[in-house]
């Protein structure tokens, strides 16, 4: 209830009270005994109209009852006084509130034995008993109306609330996900190529190797590791935000390859992150397949920008090896987790040979 709503009421209540107290002072023709006993049965009246609108509010239904069928009796025994104002402000008071915090089951019999006895009760003519008993009913029924829809707003306000909270909740799960593929694919792939290298060289020093063989383990093993690190700072600055422009990155990535070009073809315009980042891991680990499996090859990498999606294609001119450890469904192992990274944003990552080398494409929607 809003801070207006809550003023409102304690006026109503502070008004109903006042002209309680005032037509109880004022009455005439009561004993003097009850003139004294009027503030007792007023509190108690109060009291059991604050009982009223807990009980209501916690939806008990069978308190609600009993309670409004004190009050009806404190309005009976005023009435028996000769309290006839306070008698009438209390017969309206329960015709009104039964209605509008009831259930309609309960409500209706409530209001009409009230307004049975203020009609009982009333002295003036029928039209005008008639006229204040359907504008107590319309006031009841609007109140209630207007209670139901506070509470409809009330209901959805917490939904929305709970909505937003999901939604929240959902943002940092994908966020820790991306996280963790970002992890997995920074770090995975260049640790394992790492304990290759050095469990090669921990075998040819038990064998007792010549220190050049095991020495050219320990710098690849270094190369890796370095590797390993340039691309976890690039992962870092993708998770901050702070990416260097894609074809910016892709030219210094051609140009610390050797022996690679880049084509960019199509109408340049910005790409989203995850967008982005995947076209960068792609290009990484396709170069890197280059110069393990294929020494010699020069690669040649072409960025297109395409209506509703950007495309990335490797090709190599051919390997001094077997290319048996490329197959997709071989050691390929970081084009594996680049495919699903596609997958998740609804791309596609294809690789396989072609007629003269190797070929990894991209497909990314934007």
């Amino acid at each position: 209830m809003t801070r207006a709503r809550l003023m409102l009421a304690w006026l109503v209540r502070a008004v109903v009270i006042t002209i309680l107290l005032w037509t109880a002072i004022t009455q005439r023709d009561v004993p003097g005994w009850a003139v004294v006993a009027a503030p007792v049965g007023l509190a108690i009246a109060a009291g059991a109209a604050w009982g009223f609108f807990r009980t209501t509010l916690e939806h008990r239904l069978w308190p609600s009852l009993g309670i409004l069928a004190v009050l009806l009796v404190l309005a009976g025994l005023a009435q028996t006084i000769g309290f006839l104002g306070p008698a009438v402000v209390l017969w309206c008071g329960c015709a009104v509130t039964a209605l509008e915090r009831l259930p309609l089951i309960a409500a209706v019999p409530a209001t009409g034995v009230s307004l049975a006895a203020f009609t009982l009760a009333n002295d003036d003519s029928w039209i005008s008993t008639t006229a204040v008993a359907v504008g107590l009913c319309l006031s009841g029924y609007v109140l209630r109306l207007d209670a139901e829809a506070r509470g409809s707003a009330q209901r959805l306000l917490v939904q929305e609330r709970a909505a937003r909270k999901a939604e929240a909740e959902s943002a940092a799960l994908a966020e820790r996900s991306r996280i963790a593929r970002e992890i997995h694919d920074v770090l995975a792939h260049s640790l394992s190529a790492q304990l290759v290298h050095l469990e090669a060289a921990r075998l040819l020093i038990e064998r007792g190797a010549g220190r050049d063989q095991i020495l050219e383990r320990v710098v690849a093993a270094r190369g890796m590791a370095r590797d390993g690190l340039d691309e976890t700072r690039h992962a870092l600055s993708a998770l901050r935000g702070d990416l260097t422009p894609l074809e910016d990155f892709l030219r210094e990535l051609v140009a610390s390859s050797g022996g690679a070009t880049l084509t960019v073809e199509g109408e340049r315009r910005p790409l989203s992150a995850e967008a982005s980042q995947a076209v960068r891991r792609v290009a990484q680990e396709a170069l890197t397949n280059v110069r393990k499996h294929a020494p010699g090859a020069k690669a040649a990498l072409r960025l297109e920008y395409r209506p509703g999606e950007v495309a990335l294609e490797i090709r190599d001119s051919g390997a001094s090896r077997p290319r048996d450890e490329l197959t997709v469904s071989g050691a390929g192992y970081g084009l594996l987790g680049m495919r699903e990274r596609a997958e998740l944003l609804g791309g596609s990552l294809e690789a396989g040979p072609y007629e003269e080398g190797f070929v990894v494409s991209l497909k990314v929607p934007v």
